[in-house]
């Protein structure tokens, strides 16, 4: 059975490139800001970009924050957080002052420490390095190139940071623990490389 794929519209940012690429694979998707909804889907997707504490807000108002700890935390659907959305499900946050998170994953999001000479936001492509035996990352080649655009990165337990990239200092790119998976670049839009991710995050599934 084809499991059924749940984008999470919050109003952070416009998700019609994350939709595409999962209908590019051949995959029917519900874009959706519906606990109703929510509450039906196999597979959920929490993209986003913009600032963490307008994020947490906004997931409040529409009263998604229970249904979705209730189906990604109990349930153990797969869940895949891309940029803001894998920062939200962080304790924490210390962009623009201090902000609660999902509280899914242990660590809390932080300012990338790059010297001066390194401008943020990181806007641009970067190589990664990856965890050996990596799922997420299977059959990719040495040019393991994505996407970024971001000014803050998790810190979290070393055990479940699935690849880094280096950006001044070493940064969190991506993340596993159980059913969760989250990536700090777009695999969206990070072309080839970037549709093998969600490839491989479906086969997953």
């Amino acid at each position: 059975m084809t499991r059924s794929i749940t984008i999470v519209d919050y109003g952070m940012g416009n998700l019609s490139s994350v939709k595409n690429a999962f209908v590019h694979l051949g995959r029917s998707v519900t874009l959706t800001s519906s606990a109703e909804d929510i509450k039906r889907a196999d597979v959920i997707i929490l993209p986003g970009v913009g600032a963490f504490g307008e994020a947490m807000q906004n997931l409040q108002a529409l009263n998604l924050i229970d249904i979705l700890t209730e189906k990604v935390m109990h349930e153990k659907v797969p869940f895949l957080g891309i940029c803001l959305g894998m920062q939200l499900i962080a304790d924490s946050s210390e962009e623009n002052g201090f902000f609660h998170g999902l509280k899914w994953i242990e660590g809390n999001v932080r300012k990338i420490k790059a010297p001066q000479s390194f401008r943020l936001p990181h806007i641009g492509w970067n190589n990664v390095t990856v965890k050996e035996g990596s799922i997420l990352f299977n059959d990719l080649g040495e040019d393991k190139n994505f996407y970024f655009v971001h000014s803050f990165h998790m810190n979290c337990d070393k055990d479940i940071i699935e690849s880094t990239t280096e950006y001044g200092g070493e940064v969190t790119a991506s993340i596993r623990k159980d059913n969760i998976f989250a990536t700090q670049f777009h695999p969206e839009k990070s072309h080839v490389n970037g549709m093998k991710i969600l490839q491989n995050f479906l086969r997953l599934c």
